[in-house]
């Protein structure tokens, strides 16, 4: 909920953002600052990572990109599925909200057809930035000979041994002759693809185990993870935003790479609206399309909640929270009027342009108290959905291992952060 109350004079931004400000943005002309600081934010979304995903048909190659987009296989946006060979070229397929984010699925390995000496520059080495093996059952020659070309031409490559789900449930079927315990199923699968991986990639390999059909579970968290930790600079913060939310440590991962550009988004809405009869007009649009784009970045917009539906089996109302939205803005934005005289002269000590923007009647204040009030409900909001897509795995699976029939849940977004925040302002 926002307070109906100004910030104080700090306005809650943080002594390292109004370092970077006042050594970044040196020009007193709104102009060029705003270009400036558009230039910036540019920069971070300019970018295209590319991820080839290969492996042999059948494995679950287009079934992970799917899983990876968050997409369902019988969605408009899915990669082609079946149990046939459905690859004969590369295919790209971009996330459904982060266009610059492209996953490649690749021709299948394991055929008489497939050359490993060639492979990799039949299907173009060189634009991926690394490579996803996936494999649904025994380690075969082919996947140590794919490792090896992938490692020798200075790619990353991760491996992953899909559909463990029913090598849990084979081993449920026989469990009472060999007395295995599913711990103990997964860990001989990791052994068996690390052992052989070895060989070929110093170090211990990567080895992630996942069901595409339930990527809450096992390795796919841990996986989203891993290739975060192992991206640097604007590809890493690309594909932090468009991964579906699995943990609670990725949601807040996102909150705080999403608040490092607060400051700019704040600017920009402020700059933009320099010359402009009625400020309110010029600023409300550009700040509601930042707070759309954090909406997407949790998946808490009406598109992205479909698709969690159609995965999930869980039916999402959302409150159409526009108008709302900009309501609060103007009001908020209006309440800066009285203290403008006052708020300049600070800020002109550490940020000249502020100065200007103030006296031109915008609040850059309003803007960034409004944006990270934002960003922590929504992420609080990412959290619940999440939670509340757990509880109801747990169910289910529990409901299928008693033999009962797994019933469709609702949970109804009713805006509680998004429709409060934004009427109790």
């Amino acid at each position: 909920m926002i307070s109906s109350s100004l910030p104080s004079p700090s306005f809650g931004i943080s002594e390292a953002e109004m370092n970077e400000m006042s050594s970044v943005l040196q020009s007193y002309k709104a102009t060029d600052v705003l270009a400036q600081v558009e230039g910036m934010l540019e920069q971070m979304t300019s970018v295209t990572l590319n991820i080839a995903v290969t492996g042999e048909s059948g494995a679950g190659k287009s079934s992970f990109i799917n899983a990876f987009r968050g997409v369902d296989d019988e969605g408009p946006e899915a990669a082609e599925t079946g149990v046939t060979a459905t690859t004969q070229v590369a295919l790209a397929y971009p996330h459904p909200m982060a266009h610059n984010v492209l996953l490649w699925d690749l021709p299948g390995i394991g055929t008489t057809s497939f050359q490993p000496g060639t492979y990799l520059e039949d299907v173009g080495l060189l634009k991926y930035d690394f490579f996803i093996i996936v494999t649904a059952d025994r380690f075969q020659e082919y996947h140590y000979a794919l490792a090896k070309c992938i490692m020798q031409a200075q790619k990353k490559f991760y491996f992953i041994r899909n559909k463990v789900d029913r090598d849990l449930e084979a081993n449920a079927m026989r469990r009472s002759q060999k007395g295995l315990s599913d711990a103990d199923v997964l860990d001989h699968l990791r052994a068996n693809c690390e052992k052989n991986l070895t060989m070929c990639q110093g170090g211990k390999p990567r080895v992630f185990l996942l069901s595409c059909f339930d990527p809450q579970r096992y390795d796919f968290p841990v996986l989203q993870m891993t290739l975060l930790e192992e991206l640097q600079g604007h590809k890493q913060h690309a594909l932090l935003l468009s991964l579906p939310n699995l943990s609670a440590t990725l949601i807040q991962n996102k909150k705080k790479a999403l608040a490092g550009a607060v400051w700019k988004r704040a600017m920009v809405a402020c700059l933009s609206s320099v010359g402009v009869g009625n400020s309110l007009c010029s600023i409300i649009p550009k700040v509601m399309d930042t707070l759309k784009s954090y909406q997407q970045a949790f998946c808490l917009d009406a598109d992205s909640l479909h698709r969690l539906a159609s995965i999930t089996g869980i039916s999402f109302e959302v409150q159409n929270v526009n108008k709302s939205y900009s309501n609060a803005l103007e009001s908020t934005l209006s309440q800066a009027v009285p203290v403008q005289q006052v708020l300049a002269k600070q800020l002109e000590r550490r940020v000249p342009v502020l100065g200007t923007v103030i006296a031109g009647g915008v609040s850059f204040v309003a803007c960034y108290f409004l944006l990270t009030s934002a960003l922590k409900n929504l992420s609080e909001d990412g959290e619940r959905v999440m939670q509340r897509i757990l509880l109801v795995a747990v169910s289910k699976q529990k409901y299928c291992l008693d033999d009962c029939e797994c019933n469709q849940s609702c949970f109804g977004i009713q805006g509680s952060h998004l429709s409060t925040m934004f009427t109790h302002v």
